[in-house]
């Protein structure tokens, strides 16, 4: 009988102590992140629809890119593009020239659902094989492709980036790195202006 007299007030004690210093919040609620789920991401399966049509382009290519040089080439041509699986892939044909050189490649692009992420593989008449794809995403308004080359017996990133997009115009530029990316030398940059409409 004393036994429960002491222990009454001491439960009473202890529920007015947690009414006056109530739990952390970590303890009390959840925390918004989780409330919210997963985040969303973006279908970017027709982020190349402004690519389609027929385009007049100057290129610009670095000869020998990564060993100091400044030395760059000019070349003039045109680039077509069609649309494949209703914008989920799309082909790029480049026919360019100058009066020593002549350019003819071959670009796929394929969207991946599951990852929503764009491939970009080329490919040149000369050897007529793919290269390694390049993988990347757009983020407002600019696409961003990597993969990693071997190039002079050294292993180096690849970086392509698609800006300044508009209906009539956009730009690319092929860059190299061979420290890990934290140094980037632009080797090949196009200007492209739209020349016609596509044809579905």
């Amino acid at each position: 009988m004393n036994l429960r007299r002491h222990i009454r007030p001491y439960l009473l004690l202890s529920l007015f102590g947690l009414l006056i210093h109530p739990l952390p919040a970590s303890s009390q609620a959840t925390p918004a992140a989780a409330q919210a789920g997963p985040q969303q991401v973006r279908d970017g399966q027709h982020d190349f629809d402004f690519h389609f049509g027929t385009w007049k382009t100057h290129i610009r290519r670095l000869t020998q890119p990564l060993s100091g040089s400044n030395t760059w080439v000019e070349l003039n041509g045109t680039v077509t593009v069609r649309k494949v699986w209703d914008g989920r892939a799309n082909l790029e044909e480049i026919d360019a020239s100058n009066a020593t050189t002549h350019l003819k490649g071959l670009t796929l692009f394929l969207y991946n659902p599951q990852s929503h992420q764009w491939s970009q593989t080329f490919a040149n008449v000369n050897d007529g094989t793919l290269n390694p794809p390049m993988i990347g995403e757009f983020k407002n308004g600019r696409g961003e492709l990597f993969d990693q080359e071997t190039y002079n017996g050294r292993t180096i990133l690849v970086r392509f980036v698609w800006s300044d997009i508009t209906p009539n115009s956009h730009h690319v530029e092929q860059a190299y790195s061979d420290d890990g990316g934290k140094m980037w030398e632009p080797n090949f940059t196009a200007d492209l202006t739209r020349e016609t409409q596509p044809s579905n």
